[in-house]
């Protein structure tokens, strides 16, 4: 399958502030600290935490083996420096769906296969050059919950294809779409979601987030890529594609080590 064009490097570090600082005074003072809600957990952890009934198939220092790296999406790619304004400001929001409700939830708690999976390693990397922000996440579950979470992701363009929320800040447009994703893994999902926010401005913000979830037998990977405005899909085809790769390269080992 061909892979999508690789992005352009017009988009300015100038342009990409721009957007972040508009959004940023936009949805002024809805930090954790003002609104009391837990913030996610930090963007470069390992979990030693382990869920019920889900036994682990890789070591810690194999999770960490398994993640990827600034380095495998490019220059303008480096560690996070901190959660970005946009998360506070557009992912908390509420809906009445329930499905399109527990898909911002997940979203914004870094959840995307449930709070029962157990997250084994994980990364954030930031693109200084547009603002984005990529977490990276390898997950272990009993893979019928991994195919579950799979098939309610396919479902979401069907059931969440365009739904209004709200937050703190006001009204905002969801759009859910699917994604192209590479054919790694023993099964994947891709979505794109668009919330902007409702506003007679026309410079109103606009996050756009890029969601991938694949299968490796009993583990997974989870990525978001995210910010303001457009993110172009090279970076999270990269993370897919050698990240589903690396997983089971490392599964592999682990297994000719037993």
């Amino acid at each position: 399958m061909p892979r999508p064009p690789a992005r352009t490097l017009a988009t300015s570090a100038l342009t990409a502030a721009t957007l972040l600082t508009a959004a940023a005074c936009s949805f002024a003072g809805l930090d954790t600290a003002a609104t009391g809600v837990r913030a996610p957990a930090s963007p470069a952890t390992v979990s030693g935490s382990q869920s019920p009934g889900t036994a682990p198939t890789l070591t810690e220092a194999q999770a960490r083996d398994a993640l990827i790296s600034e380095a495998d999406l490019g220059e303008s790619w480096g560690a996070t420096q901190g959660f970005a304004t946009w998360r506070e400001a557009m992912l908390k929001a509420e809906t009445e769906s329930a499905d399109c409700r527990r898909l911002l939830d997940s979203l914004y708690a870094e959840e995307l296969f449930g709070p029962d999976a157990r997250t084994r390693a994980s990364v954030g990397l930031d693109d200084v050059w547009d603002e984005a922000q990529l977490r990276y996440q390898v997950v272990a579950h009993r893979p019928a919950d991994l195919d579950r979470t799979l098939a309610w992701l396919g479902r979401l363009p069907d059931t969440c294809g365009e739904f209004t929320a709200t937050a703190a800040s006001g009204e905002m447009a969801v759009e859910v779409t699917e994604a192209e994703m590479p054919e790694v893994g023993d099964g994947r999902q891709g979505l794109r979601v668009v919330l902007r926010a409702v506003s007679e401005y026309d410079d109103a913000p606009t996050l756009t987030l890029h969601v991938a979830a694949v299968r490796v037998g009993d583990d997974a990977i989870a990525i978001t890529n995210g910010g303001l405005g457009e993110v172009p899909a090279d970076a999270t085809w990269t993370a897919v594609e050698t990240g589903a790769q690396r997983l089971a390269e490392v599964r592999k080992r682990g297994r000719a080590e037993i």
